[in-house]
């Protein structure tokens, strides 16, 4: 089947936004490549003076300066993608410095970083800048010196038009290899900086205690609130249309003797308030675990969601196979939140609703056109969201710059 122009149009800006991240990615990582450069030559030229006796009074100088181009690369990486835990402090005597594991790690990845994310930092500068100068090569090429090079690579000269052609070719080719190889270059030159300079996995279990503890807490939050949402709902909606049947069956009791027309509409009063109390009762118990998730599976009740939405809503959702009921029911109600918060805030003409499953993940990315502008701490339900991924260790991303559009990016895992 074919795929839809809407759907390659998004799959080209999804690639073309990639590349062009992971072009900045490797600009940004050459200035940190560079230093490092200069300091291998550093630490070559101390540890020769070394020898003499003269660089044990620079090799400190040295050592802080590797330390501090660590961190500096830290915060950058921390920049782009998770987060670059650093370790404790390494020690401040020459000796122990050298025998930290730290101070080793960080060693080595100013080697590699040094070299070979020096070269990837230079073709991220220089391979955007081949594929403009020869994809507008027939723009310009009668305009320059006519034994001017054809390509940016040196080869060739161009005498015709057929010869401009094909340095436009070699230009696309360029764009191309942008495209597929781009971000693959950023997460190599990245790779070194992730591996070597992060925390000890000793580090890392500490604060995995430390975020699985907050988590619970979350978790406990989130039902505490939970359990608040359905008293409040039982207490100010059915309990009140249950004694208000009590109390109109009871004067209709008293006035079927004496009054049987009067009685009659105490009943029907009485009857009406019934069916008002059983259907705030079925909302409690699907705002509990919505029946139709059961029904017709996650994708069945988003595309309910959407149909019932103010705002014109398109849903896609691929998910192999289903979630843990707990999971689906959380995907539900930040969609059905975050539906209402654009119905309701966002000034929005078109929203769109995504869902990806896989690799033991769920991926659920809402969208919409409107104003931006939206706060956790504005009271949008947006907190509530957060407490309800995060009780089953998942993530909430939200860009929402004023002006808009708002894009809210829920990663939970599927469960079993």
């Amino acid at each position: 089947m074919a795929v839809p122009s809407v759907g390659r149009r998004e799959t080209v800006l999804r690639a073309v936004s990639a590349a062009l991240a992971a072009m900045r990615q490797l600009t940004g990582g050459l200035g940190t490549a560079l230093l490092a450069f200069f300091l291998l030559g550093a630490i070559a030229l101390n540890a020769v003076a070394c020898l003499v006796g003269a660089g044990l009074l620079t090799a400190p100088v040295v050592l802080r300066a590797l330390h501090a181009l660590a961190g500096r690369e830290r915060e950058r990486l921390g920049r782009w993608g998770g987060e670059v835990v650093a370790p404790d402090p390494p020690p401040t005597g020459l000796r122990p410095a050298l025998a930290d594991p730290v101070t080793r790690r960080e060693l080595r990845w100013l080697a590699r970083h040094g070299t070979l994310g020096l070269l990837l930092g230079l073709l991220g500068v220089l391979l955007p800048l081949c594929a403009v100068r020869d994809t507008t090569f027939p723009l310009w090429w009668r305009l320059g010196p006519g034994d001017a090079t054809t390509t940016s690579v040196g080869i060739g000269t161009a005498h015709s038009w057929p010869d401009a052609l094909a340095a436009a070719l070699l230009g696309v080719g360029w764009v191309a290899i942008l495209l597929g190889l781009g971000p693959g270059l950023a997460r190599t030159q990245a790779g070194p900086g992730r591996r070597l300079l992060a925390a000890g996995p000793d580090v890392d279990l500490s604060l995995r205690v430390a975020e699985l503890t907050a988590t619970r807490a979350a978790a406990l939050d989130a039902h505490a609130t939970e359990l608040r949402r359905i008293e409040r709902s039982l207490h100010d909606g059915a309990q009140n249309r249950l004694v208000s049947v009590t109390v109109l069956l009871g004067a209709a009791r008293r006035m079927a003797g004496r009054d049987p027309a009067g009685a009659d509409e105490l009943l029907e009063r009485a009857q009406s308030a019934a069916e008002q109390a059983l259907a705030e009762l079925r909302g409690v118990a699907r705002g509990i675990l919505p029946p139709v998730l059961a029904d017709r599976g996650l994708a069945g009740a988003l595309s309910g969601l959407a149909a019932d939405c103010a705002v014109p809503c398109r849903v896609e959702a691929e998910v192999p196979g289903r979630c843990a009921a707990s999971v689906e029911a959380t995907a539900y109600f930040v969609v059905a939140e975050a539906l209402t918060n654009i119905a309701k805030h966002s000034g929005a003409r078109r929203a769109s609703v995504t869902v990806r499953g896989g690799g033991g993940r769920l991926r659920v990315l809402v969208e919409d056109d409107g104003r931006g502008g939206a706060d956790e701490g504005g009271g949008s339900g947006l907190t509530g969201i957060r407490r309800r991924v995060a009780a089953h260790d998942g993530s909430l991303r939200l860009a929402s710059p004023p002006g808009g559009p708002t894009t809210l990016e829920v990663d939970l895992p599927c469960g079993t």
